[in-house]
């Protein structure tokens, strides 16, 4: 069985004019919890709630285990002596960034042509820090048909290179992962790769001329074409 497994962002999207660190979105958007919600959250609040979501960011503090967001927004709002809705938190937090998503033009014809050739598609990507899994798709609705199995750090409970959403992905299809074919961005999807065994694909399209480890590297999608036979 031939399968392929995509990250998605910076892959096959990206969210327009997004910063380089989620972090940079975290102050606003709890001053906009406040401001939609009309919640008495003192300034001092607000500091905290943001120092406990930085604590779960990755970048500052590393970990391969991901946490519900109900969890992570519980723990930022433990200083809230108000009552509240944690679902309405949620939602208006991740409203304020605003994230305006763009499918890379070749994504879809590529994604057709190796479905049309019978590969199965999977994904595995890593959910931004406290969003529902849920809102993450809701960002690209139209690429989600032609996914054979969406997963994310949600749906496994791990991060990349962290290999638990590999190996879930291939008893899954009941196939051998080093067989597969992982496409990512970023030198985790490579070592995700390098961890089961499997060719790994990295995509530059920046030219950072990454040099980590990879059987290929490719410019756009459209080059996977001929890596994978057809």
């Amino acid at each position: 069985m031939n399968v392929i497994v995509f990250d998605i962002g910076g892959t096959l999207m990206e969210y327009v004019n997004m910063p380089n660190v989620w972090m940079d979105y975290y102050d606003s958007a709890f001053r906009h919890v406040r401001e939609k919600l009309g919640l008495p959250l003192t300034d001092e609040q607000l500091a905290e709630s943001i120092k406990v979501l930085r604590e779960y960011n990755p970048r500052v503090k590393y970990r391969e285990k991901d946490y519900p967001p109900e969890q992570i927004f519980g723990d930022a709002a433990r200083g809230w002596d108000f009552p509240y809705s944690l679902e309405d938190v949620i939602s208006a937090f991740f409203e304020d960034m605003k994230l305006t998503p763009l499918i890379y033009p070749e994504t879809i014809p590529t994604l057709e042509k190796l479905r049309s050739a019978g590969w199965k598609i999977a994904t595995l990507t890593d959910v931004a820090t406290g969003m529902p899994d849920s809102l993450h798709k809701s960002y690209f609705p139209e690429l989600m048909p032609y996914f054979d199995l969406y997963v994310s750090s949600q749906s496994c409970g791990f991060r990349k290179p962290n290999p638990a959403g590999v190996h879930y992905i291939a008893q899954h299809f009941g196939a051998d992962e080093r067989e597969f074919i992982f496409v990512g961005d970023e030198p985790k999807d490579i070592q995700t790769a390098k961890n089961v065994g499997c060719r790994s694909v990295l995509i530059d399209r920046k030219n950072r001329g990454l040099s980590e480890g990879q059987d290929y590297t490719i410019k756009t999608l459209d080059e996977l074409i001929p890596i994978c036979g057809l």
